[in-house]
């Protein structure tokens, strides 16, 4: 599992097919989720952290962008 202290705010996710999922807003019981400015629902999103494959300068899921998006609470 992925160290939680890896990820920051601003951090750009992305599923395992390299697509855009959403910017990092913070992490509380989870991975807290908006989307870039002028797209998206308003609501905000949350993944869990056991969706993390790895961190780099992105956080990198474990799963498809939209696999995630079809999950995210």
């Amino acid at each position: 599992m992925v160290n939680p202290d890896q990820i920051k705010p601003d951090m750009e996710v992305v599923g395992n097919d390299g697509e855009f999922v959403g910017i990092v807003d913070g992490i509380e019981n989870g991975i807290e989720l908006r989307l870039k400015s002028g797209t998206g629902d308003g609501m905000r999103h949350f993944l869990p952290l056991a969706t993390v494959e790895f961190v780099d300068q992105r956080v990198h899921l474990n799963r498809t962008s939209i696999r995630a998006m079809v999950e995210w609470r």
